[in-house]
């Protein structure tokens, strides 16, 4: 008898699901588009089903595709758990995670994921690092860290990057502001604004980087605070406007302490990622963090998007 149905068939399934486009799926599963495509239909031809409907988007599984999909989100599981398993009986379950995060807003939701992560990695030494400031990319390049949440990749040889999830960044600004009572912002009625930002490099302010400079403008003002809450709090006072993540301010925002404008009519999008060392991006402690960061952001975060949804 002929086998017809692999793990690699399954993983892609649930790669294309997630991601919700060949494209992406395929930089999953580390395949070309070409490579994935060929696999699919050959799986369907062996079936002699369609799994799913071309030319959509987000992908729209067939119930023979929906079929295969619950086969592989109780198969898949249990694979990982069991190769965990093992990792420990061969002692591979020992090694080091040291990272870094260069996301203000981050610690709402990394703290419960490293807890998750404990409980099931208990002999891996995990330890937040802040002694690389806001340079954590090229620490992670020369080996003193492994692993950076970050939402600025940079081109770093051996260095990688597994996206988590896309936020929008919003401008928010007090209930009584002037501009509060519009759905987005353009870049020109910022121009008699304080902006307040965190204090970090301004190559760094995606919305210095990807809003205003390409259109021209200056805000008349830029202002640094710490920590989120204080940022919200200024604006709330009317004391500026700043850009900050949807999730992020999302609890403000439910209380009317603050209003969020989208930056231009489609929106600011920006994407957090985990980056790794190359070396690194198999290592099974490693992936199951990366997992279980994904697991807590979508569990946690109001208004998060998977990396391929538009």
């Amino acid at each position: 008898m002929i086998r017809v149905l692999e793990l690699r068939h399954l993983r892609t399934l649930v790669a294309l699901r997630d991601t919700g486009s060949l494209v992406e799926a395929a930089d999953r599963v580390c395949l070309t588009q070409s490579a994935l495509s060929h696999q699919l239909k050959d799986l369907e031809e062996r079936l002699g089903t369609s799994l799913f409907a071309r030319k959509t988007r987000p992908v729209r599984f067939t119930p023979a595709g929906r079929r295969l999909l619950e086969a592989a989100d109780r198969v898949l599981p249990e694979l990982l758990a069991a190769e965990r398993d093992l990792a420990r009986l061969t002692g591979g379950r020992a090694g080091r995670l040291y990272m870094a995060i260069e996301c203000h807003s981050c610690f709402d939701w990394l703290l419960p994921a490293i807890e998750r992560f404990r409980d099931d990695w208990p002999e891996v030494e995990l330890d937040l690092s802040s002694a690389f400031g806001f340079a954590p990319l090229p620490a992670l390049a020369r080996g003193d860290l492994d692993l950076v949440i970050t939402s600025d990749p940079l081109d770093l040889p051996r260095v990688v990057y597994e996206p988590l999830f896309r936020y929008e960044a919003v401008l928010i600004v007090a209930p009584e502001h002037r501009l509060a009572t519009l759905a987005s912002v353009e870049p020109e009625d910022l121009v008699e604004e304080t902006l307040i930002t965190y204090p970090v490099e301004r190559d760094r302010l995606d919305i210095l980087t990807r809003f205003l400079d390409p259109a021209g403008v200056a805000p008349a003002r830029i202002r640094q605070a710490e920590l989120t809450p204080m940022m919200v709090q200024l604006v709330a006072s009317g004391r500026g406007v700043a850009c900050l993540p949807n999730w992020a301010v999302a609890e403000h925002v439910a209380r009317r302490f603050v209003v969020p404008l989208s930056l231009g009519t489609s929106g600011l999008w920006p994407t957090l990622h985990a980056a790794l060392r190359e070396e690194q991006r198999e290592e099974a402690f490693i992936t199951a963090f990366v997992e279980a960061a994904r697991h807590t952001c979508f569990a946690r975060l109001v208004g998060v998007r998977p990396v391929e949804a538009a």
